[in-house]
This record gives C-alpha cells, structure tokens and sequence, in this order.
C-alpha cells in the first residue's frame, strides 16, 4: 500500500490537513455529524448556513435525476439554510472546534440587513470559527432579500462583504451563484467589500421529472413544486467553468477559491484543484455514499501525487489554466480522422447512425457484414467515438493539415490522445 503523501494546504493562511470540506449543507449541520466526518478523514466542514432566519422546510424536499439505469446524475434540493435555533448553531461550532482544533471550521451565514450580516459574524467569529463563508448563492431562499437574488446583485454583494469584513478578524469568502451569466462581476465587487476568497458553485436553479400524469414536477408538496437548486455530477463541468473563468480575470487570479460541484471522487476534486482551487466542497455524493467517500479521496490523490512525482498540493494548483483557452485561440489548422477497429466492432451501427443524422454522413455501412467504415467527408468531429459503446473501438487515426504546415502529426499527438 502506497504511503499517504502530505495533502496538507493553507487555505487564506489557515493550515487544512487536506483539501477535501463538506459543503454548507444537510450532512453538516450540527455537532454530531461534523465530529463523525472530521474522524472519518475530512480536513474540514463549511457549517449549514445559520443565520437569525429559521427554515420552515417542505416535505418532501428531494429529487434525482436519472438516465437509463443510472441515478443520481443530478440532484435537486429545495432545503433552506439551518432549521435550528442560531444560538444553538454557534454552540455546535464552538463545541466542534474545541473538540477537533486541528480540523477547519467555516461558519457559513447569511443575513437580510448590513445589521444582520454584522451580528453573525461577530457571533462565530466569538464561537470560534476559522473563516467565515457569506452565503449569497441559496436558490430557494422564500425571500428575495436573503439567497441567489442577492448574488445577482453586486452592488449588494459588495455591501455585504464590506459589512461582514469590517465586524470580524477572521478572512470572509464569498459564496457565488452560477444563476448568473458572468460570475466574474459579483465576486469582483466582494473583493471590493473586503472578502479574501470565493466558493463556487451553488446550486443551480431547476425544474426535475415533470409527471407527465398528473402535470406536476418533483419532489410534490401537497400537489405543486417550486423551481430549486441542482446538483451532483451533471453540475461539475459548469463549476469547473466557473472556477477557471474567475481564475483566468487579471482581478481575480490571486485571489484563492474553493470548488463545489459534482465532486465523487479524487479525480473530480484534483480538477478543480487544476484548475485553481485550493480546497473543494462536498454535498451531494455524501448524501448518496456517506462522509466514508473521503477515505478514497484522500488515497487516490495520495497515489496520483506520488506517481507524477509532486511534493506538495500547492505545485498542482491551477496546472490546467494555460491548456484551457478561448475559443478563437484554437489551432483550427488540422482535423485528426477516426480508424475503426473491425475486430471490436460489435456491428450495431451506432457510429453509423449518430453520423449519417447528426454529423457530416461520413460513416458507410456495410450492410451484409454490419461494419462501419470512414469516407472523405470525415471532419475529425469524434462524434463517433463518443457514441462507440466498445472501448478503443474508434480511435484518433490519420492527422489531415489544412495549412502548410511543416509539423509532423507527433507535435499535437498529445491531443489525440484519449482514456
């Protein structure tokens, strides 16, 4: 068994034992479920969002979203912030944070009023807590004054990360809404307001499974939904976008971030660590495996860490944000044409289909052998690599220049290079 590597951080000048946090949420909101997952190896807990306003949740609340035989590929949720009182919140903090003092807490919380937002910061700030999270992101907050209405507001959000940071010592981090089309604008505006750091993302506004019965989506409360958050895996890649455009702004590039959404294993936290985070946020896999996930997180990194010969968590921070560029960038300059391997070909024609009705018509079907073959019309899309249901069946082949070029096909074949 391969020897831990030191996952260790400093996260806004507070040392974490690793990256790996619970997210602001239902699998951390009180003293018995923080102490469980904090033995069970996660390095720290961004406390369920408390605040003087007290949830008056539905029932039921959740939904998932599947396809085919797999559930769980998204998630929707329609919880408020904490349903407990706020002073016992601030005693749970306190308590988790002179049991575990090597563990982080972040108090997460949110106010209504500058006056509000003063007061919890001054409360967990005495309670004892590490850093403070501004949670402007909730999508199903029931007044617009608090949650996801906020963080479309930036002229708010930086009002309110002033007044947190001018009421506590401790480094504030503004939580952001993917509700949004340029998240680059609120999280600017709470660096103005004295906010040291920025979590994305929250959950995105949803509508789930509308019974086509009974004209109803899910989960029912007495007959009628509410559009609200979304989460999971089907959310990572838009997290992962956001996270890199915010790192990629000259006023944001130096500013540290924590990643959230649709992270299950070490290979979707070292993402967001690639592409600028130095912690990540877990929700959703939690609700589905348990706080146990964070064993193999912590292993698989160890393991991938030790393998590519880095030391330290730091030198893998941001890796990929060269490599990720705009779009007019792109070397257009080159189309790399698919081989088909007829002796893994199971003839089902998928390539065959998917081209010829949603491509360029560059498959020819065999009809009596039921085998797929390329014509001239390939423009290397790979939209039947993507369909193939057999691995390494279609496989990046022939690489066609449409310049001059004086390269030979090993200078890009990094890129054709697939799992």
């Amino acid at each position: 068994m391969a020897k831990q590597a030191d996952l260790s951080i400093e996260y806004l000048g507070v040392k974490c034992e690793n990256p790996f946090f619970l997210s602001s949420s239902p699998v951390g909101g009180c003293y018995d479920m923080v102490a469980k997952a904090y033995e069970a190896g996660w390095g720290g807990v961004f406390f369920k969002t408390v605040g003087r306003f007290i949830a008056d949740e539905c029932s039921p609340r959740f939904d998932n979203v599947s396809k085919e035989d797999t559930p769980w590929i998204g998630f929707k949720n329609m919880e408020q912030i904490s349903d407990k009182p706020l002073e016992d919140n601030l005693q749970a903090i306190h308590r988790l944070k002179r049991d575990y003092p090597d563990k982080v807490m972040v108090a997460t919380i949110m106010g209504s009023t500058d006056e509000e937002w003063k007061e919890l910061a001054e409360l967990v700030t005495q309670a004892g807590a590490d850093l403070i999270e501004c949670n402007f992101s909730c999508p199903q907050m029931t007044s617009h004054a608090m949650g996801s209405d906020v963080g479309q507001n930036p002229d708010l959000v930086r009002q309110y990360s002033k007044a947190v940071s001018g009421a506590t010592k401790l480094p504030v981090i503004a939580k952001m809404t993917p509700n949004i089309g340029n998240m680059e604008i609120p999280a600017i505006a709470a660096i103005e307001g004295g906010a040291k750091g920025v979590s994305a993302i929250n959950t995105i506004k949803s509508i789930t499974n509308i019974n086509l019965e009974h004209m109803t989506a899910m989960p029912v409360v007495n007959g009628k939904s509410a559009i609200s958050g979304y989460s999971g895996a089907a959310v990572k890649p838009i997290g992962l976008r956001f996270i890199a455009q915010m790192k990629s702004h000259p006023l944001l590039k130096d500013i540290q971030m924590s990643g959230i959404g649709g992270i299950e294993t070490w290979r979707d936290a070292l993402e967001y660590i690639l592409v600028g985070s130095h912690n990540v946020q877990v929700t959703t896999s939690v609700m589905q495996y348990g706080y146990r996930i964070v064993s193999d997180m912590i292993s698989g990194l160890s393991y991938y860490m030790q393998d590519q010969g880095f030391n330290k968590l730091e030198d893998m921070i941001g890796l990929a944000l060269p490599n990720i560029i705009p779009a007019e960038e792109l070397d257009r300059n080159f189309k790399i044409i698919v081989n088909i391997d007829h002796d893994k070909c199971i003839g089902c024609g998928r390539c065959y289909v998917s081209c010829f009705d949603a491509a360029h018509q560059a498959i020819n079907w065999d009809f009596e052998n039921r085998r797929p073959s390329v014509n001239d019309e390939c423009v290397g899309c790979h939209l039947c690599l993507n369909v193939c249901p057999v691995p390494d069946c279609i496989r990046p082949g022939e690489i066609k220049y449409k310049d001059e070029s004086k390269r030979i096909p090993k200078d890009i074949a990094f890129q054709t290079r697939y799992e």
